[in-house]
């Protein structure tokens, strides 16, 4: 644990026994609400932590790295820009992941462009963006979206 996690850590528990001895009722509805607020992440950090099991245990980092390296150029941003796009996977679920591509030797610039199809552009979405803001909005939003991304990984790798 890194020490700015135990700082903070140290921190809160220091806050929680403060307001224990000021007002035991208070406490223990703020360790109720903690409790339900950590139920309701829970299924999306153990998604992280299958989705990322998954990802390793199929894709080995060695494998990942050669398919995805700074030497995939322009394939490699298009493929990922591409995943981005399609998939609708929140970010507390992306931004673990991404990390531990980056990790396993996988070009910063196809991160970038991964993360930003990501956030940038919703296939899922489409539909309710094209019914609100028109059709030729909506797709003229989410294609130019997906070149400033494709750009966006380039000028990564290029500068990292």
């Amino acid at each position: 644990m890194s020490e700015t996690a135990i700082l903070i850590n140290l921190l809160t528990l220091s806050c929680l026994v403060v307001t224990w001895f000021i007002n035991r009722n208070k406490a223990r509805q703020a360790l109720v609400m903690a409790w339900r607020s950590f139920m309701k992440i829970l299924p999306s950090i153990l998604m992280v932590v299958v989705l990322i099991g998954l990802i390793l245990g199929l894709a080995t980092p060695e494998r990942l790295s050669a398919w995805l390296n700074a030497r995939s150029g322009w394939t490699g941003l298009l493929v990922t820009g591409l995943a981005g796009t399609i998939l609708h996977i929140p970010s507390i679920i992306a931004f673990p992941l991404t990390g531990t591509l980056l990790k396993a030797g996988v070009a910063v610039g196809i991160i970038a462009t991964f993360v930003t199809t990501l956030t940038m552009i919703g296939v899922v979405t489409l539909p309710l963006e094209i019914r609100e803001l028109g059709k030729r909005f909506a797709l003229l939003r989410n294609g130019l979206s997906f070149v400033a991304a494709l750009l966006i990984g380039w000028l990564m790798g290029m500068i990292l």
